[in-house]
């Protein structure tokens, strides 16, 4: 039986703790670095370390997982990185597809699932669930996966947008100038092809992307 050798990239201790012994039961899974944020994992693998998965967060400190993604694509690496993530939005999941990801799964994915698709991707197949599948045509469906895709600060902007919150408070939330978000806003109004923000909810509602 072939060894499964896999990285942990996951800011939260406790959770790759977690990961870590619910995959020590597998005798042909073996754990061979856990990392806590991008940087971590990037000198990992230009130190050549020898994995052939990485279960990677999106969300991490000093390098965020679509950052990651890219970096990998970059090294020209045989590592195949599976998403696991919180976050469930086509716009998300698409952009990972897109970005070289062999599957995504959510964090509440149970062990079974876990294992199939760890095993699927060493043997070189992609892994999206039926529900992720879904989430993520229905998003192809409507938008175009390319210069369209929303940026992370964008799609921070946006759910804050669908809160209700204005220009201002937006601003004051992220640190950033009221110009900032204006920009922001007038890019995703763009993206989405909408004249207004009711427009822009009713539509993002509609691809679940809110």
């Amino acid at each position: 039986m072939n060894e499964i050798k896999l990285i942990i990239a996951d800011d939260h201790e406790l959770f790759r703790i977690g990961l870590a012994e619910l995959l020590k039961k597998h005798n042909d899974i073996k754990i061979v670095k856990s990392v806590a944020d991008g940087v971590e994992l990037m000198d990992a693998l230009n130190s050549e370390l020898n994995a052939d998965i990485v279960l990677l967060d999106l969300t991490m400190p000093n390098m965020d997982g679509f950052q990651v993604l890219k970096g990998i694509k970059n090294l020209n690496s045989n590592i195949k990185p599976i998403v696991i993530s919180m976050h469930s939005v086509g716009n998300y999941i698409a952009k990972c597809a897109k970005m070289g990801a062999y599957g995504y799964l959510l964090k509440n994915t149970d062990e079974s699932e876990l294992v199939f698709a760890i095993r699927n991707v060493y043997k070189g197949k992609k892994y999206f669930s039926s529900e992720i599948s879904e989430k993520m045509i229905n998003f192809m469906s409507t938008q175009s996966v390319s210069e369209n895709v929303l940026s992370n600060k964008e799609i921070e902007v946006l759910v804050l947008i669908s809160k209700g919150l204005t220009t201002k408070e937006i601003a004051a939330k992220l640190f950033v100038s009221t110009r900032t978000i204006e920009t922001h806003r007038t890019s995703i109004l763009k993206k989405f092809e909408v004249k207004n923000t009711a427009e822009l909810i009713k539509k993002a509602t509609e691809i679940n992307l809110i």
